[in-house]
């Protein structure tokens, strides 16, 4: 058995905004942090902006920001791929780590691993295929994924559908690691509410993130009013941009009669407000209709907040029902809100949390690091 000592890391990382920069980061310093030697290449031009409109980097989120990064690729200049290949392979990396979660760098991710060839790589899938598919993704993401040596993914959808492409692969599937570095300063739920004018007896869910189809905001809208009856005091707190939908969900509000019961705080939310909103919430909330993993569970166990998540994707792997949240039938309205119901006037929240703890090391860093390293270790 080979013991890995040099590892190349390729993804995007501060100050770039994503919950995959924030992912990358977050490994990077384990890796760091377990010995090994690192040469982390990050993007010095990621996407063009008519294909991602919104701002790319925000570089007020010091708590991501790491040293001795090379900003070195590229992903729409085919020469610079060629200069990349050549840093790295003056590295005499044991291994090659790269993020892979969308067809858009396949051009890119393509070439860059062809030069790279003699190299073993592992590749860590947040997405095999894209949230919204389209024509031709399947091929795509084969192109670059056939090339990987290694995979592990977050969810068990997730890897079937690696094998779908790659029938010789074996991912291994491990939960995602805790996004711990929101916590910035331990912020206590009595201050979190202060900072954001909540009453300390209100009960609160958070829907937090970009609101989109698939997420299912609007079941949970529907469950609102029975939550409501039940538990008079309940809020939902849904933070994040709407995007050009937000005139339906506001309808549908009304419609429901819940204003007086939904907060919206709309846009983009910087990493350094995070904390407040998970700190003040009792319960956060999840109604996906379709999805493979989400950062926001691991952000909410973080926080040692239970969540309440549908049985799709890799949702159920991450939860584990009735103990650090709930796991309902996706698209029914009806078993949110018992759920809900269930965790306030059972006063469930303290239960939870002491569970939540108790599974900490399942979602370590440290964890992640010996699973990701073993799986290439035992094959050499």
């Amino acid at each position: 058995m080979n013991k890995i000592k040099r590892i190349v890391l390729i993804g995007p990382i501060y100050p770039y905004n994503s919950g995959i920069a924030h992912y990358t980061g977050l490994l990077y310093k384990a890796l760091l942090k377990n010995g090994y030697e690192v040469s982390m290449h990050s993007f010095k031009f990621q996407y063009p902006k008519f294909l991602f409109k919104k701002e790319q980097k925000d570089e007020r989120s010091s708590q991501f920001k790491v040293d001795n990064v090379n900003y070195s690729i590229h992903t729409m200049n085919p020469f610079n791929w060629f200069n990349v290949a050549h840093q790295i392979k003056k590295f005499n990396t044991d291994l090659i780590i790269s993020q892979w979660w969308h067809p858009y760098f396949v051009p890119c991710f393509f070439t860059l691993f062809k030069l790279l060839g003699r190299y073993k790589l592992l590749f860590v899938c947040h997405n095999v295929f894209p949230h919204e598919r389209f024509p031709l993704d399947r091929f795509l993401a084969k192109l670059v994924l056939r090339q990987g040596d290694y995979f592990i993914t977050q969810s068990k959808m997730d890897a079937n559908d690696l094998r779908s492409i790659k029938k010789d692969a074996e991912p291994i599937v491990t939960p995602h690691p805790t996004y711990n570095a929101f916590k910035i300063s331990d912020m206590s739920k009595a201050d979190a509410r202060k900072i954001l004018n909540i009453d300390e007896k209100a009960n609160i869910m958070l829907f937090f993130g970009f609101v989109r189809e698939y997420k299912g905001l609007k079941y949970m809208l529907q469950a609102m009013p029975a939550i409501k009856k039940s538990v008079p005091d309940a809020e939902l707190w849904i933070v994040g941009d709407f995007g050009d939908k937000k005139e339906s969900y506001y309808n549908m509000i009304d419609s429901l009669g819940i204003k007086d019961s939904v907060k919206t705080v709309e846009g983009f939310v910087a990493d350094a407000e995070v904390e407040k909103y998970f700190a003040a919430c009792d319960l956060v909330v999840l109604p996906y209709v379709s999805a493979t993993q989400s950062g926001i569970v691991p952000m909410a166990f973080g926080f040692g907040r239970p969540v309440l998540v549908t049985n799709v994707g890799g949702l159920p792997d991450v939860v584990t029902d009735n103990k650090t949240g709930y796991v309902v039938k996706s698209r029914s309205h009806s078993e949110i809100s018992d759920k809900a119901i269930d965790f306030f006037n059972n006063n469930r929240a303290d239960e939870f949390i002491e569970n939540i703890i108790n599974e900490e090391d399942r979602f370590s860093w440290d964890t992640f690091v010996k699973k990701l390293t073993k799986l290439v270790e035992e094959d050499t």
